[in-house]
């Protein structure tokens, strides 16, 4: 065998030649190539990658049936990152690091409902607004303003009741850049969708890269999960409504064999579907995208949603939550109608499972190469017109933060 090629060299990546290489990954699907391996295995790129995405954009942490009364809290991580959404004594939902201002302890863990966080070390408290109420025996300290700290407080933007946070303070709203996406699927009225809870949180040994292709490619459908669970969602029905430069989501539909298809042996809708479906939506499955962290799988009687969270180059959290029509838990038989669902998905998750895990050990060979795409792969491309302006406008201010001269103190 030859020397390791350099490209597969760790950090080897990260220069000029790399990143406008990226752009073979934006042509029209005809043309385009998968970005590099480095992309999904490589540690300097996922330290490169949290700047130029995670810091960033906005970040799906859940909905907002999770925090309904006020005092109700959840926490989370994401890119190593503890957080707290919960929801205040003015109903307002704040989001804020759980890391205690005094020894970097975490003031909480889990969900439930309280009056204020107090630190289980030290007992230091703060309000629902992230504000320190008390800190015992620190009367003696210098200089000590419990007014002064706080813990401290992200952006959030609430959106078909989804919560998104972000870590940069002056980003832009999310709303108006998903207006064709939320145009294109609001029949479906999510924010007003009873969901199922709590979500199923599961760890998983790839990069949160390989989870998002997959859950957008249509192209495997009738190869991985031929038979009776999936044969209604044929890949040759698929489409790729054009994203425009600029939207924070993009779209895939596909085309089914009958109306209201279900996961399920009968292949129909055994829940009642959403009341304000078209006939259009009824004869499709929709896949909603707003990455970095959001995927919707849409039928005419579930939304499952999957919110991504990496944990490091090659590994990823991820919550998968289920959305059904307002009322429909009442429907009679409802648990075993929700069974016939699950069990059915499972076996098609398991199947994508299999393959992610074999997709990441693949990438990282050396002879992982950047590949090319069917017609049928078009929301891969879309994703990638998401990404690669990204990545290269950060590389560029990374550059230019690098070449500054150094101000002395």
């Amino acid at each position: 065998m030859g020397p390791t090629p350099a490209s597969h060299l760790p950090g080897s990546h990260l220069n000029d030649a790399f990143f406008d290489g990226l752009s073979r990954s934006m042509r029209d699907v005809d043309a385009a190539e998968t970005l590099p391996p480095a992309c999904y295995t490589d540690a300097a790129f996922y330290a490169f990658e949290k700047e130029a995405l995670f810091n960033h954009e906005w970040l799906c942490v859940g909905r907002v049936d999770w925090v309904k009364e006020q005092g109700d809290y959840f926490t989370t991580t994401i890119i190593g990152e503890p957080i707290i959404v919960t929801r205040n004594r003015s109903d307002e939902i704040k989001a804020m690091s759980a890391v205690c201002q005094h020894r970097a302890m975490l003031v909480a863990e889990g969900r439930g409902n309280t009056r204020g966080f107090v630190c289980p070390y030290h007992h230091w408290v703060y309000s629902l607004n992230g504000d320190l109420v008390n800190a015992p025996a620190m009367e003696r300290a210098c200089d000590f303003d419990k007014k002064s700290v706080k813990l401290p407080a992200f952006k959030v933007e609430v959106w078909l009741g989804f919560i998104f946070i972000n870590f940069d303070a002056e980003a832009p709203p999310l709303a108006p850049r998903l207006k064709a996406v939320e145009d294109a699927i609001a029949s479906y009225d999510l924010a007003n969708a009873e969901g199922l809870s709590p979500p199923m949180t599961g760890q998983f040994a790839w990069n949160w890269k390989v989870m998002f292709e997959n859950n957008n490619d249509g192209y495997h459908a009738n190869k991985l999960h031929r038979g009776p669970l999936h044969d209604f969602i044929p890949s040759e029905l698929c489409s790729f409504p054009e994203a425009a430069e600029g939207d924070a989501g993009f779209l895939r539909y596909n085309g089914t064999t009958h109306p209201d298809v279900s996961f399920n042996p009968t292949q129909k809708a055994v829940l009642p579907i959403f009341p304000g479906l078209t006939d259009e939506d009824r004869n499709r499955a929709t896949f909603a995208n707003i990455p970095p962290t959001l995927s919707l799988v849409m039928t005419s009687d579930m939304v499952i949603y999957l919110i991504l969270r990496p944990t490091g180059p090659e590994t990823m959290e991820q919550d998968t939550g289920l959305l059904v029509a307002p009322g429909a838990t009442e429907t009679p038989g409802f648990e075993e109608r929700l069974e016939m669902i699950m069990t059915s998905a499972g076996k098609i998750i398991a199947q994508d499972m299999h393959v992610d895990e074999l997709v990441q050990v693949g990438l990282r060979s050396r002879f992982a190469v950047r590949g090319r795409y069917s017609w049928q792969e078009g929301a891969q491309v879309q994703f990638n017109r998401w990404l690669t302006p990204r990545y290269q406008k950060a590389w560029a201010a990374m550059k230019t933060s690098a070449s500054q001269p150094e101000v002395a103190a």
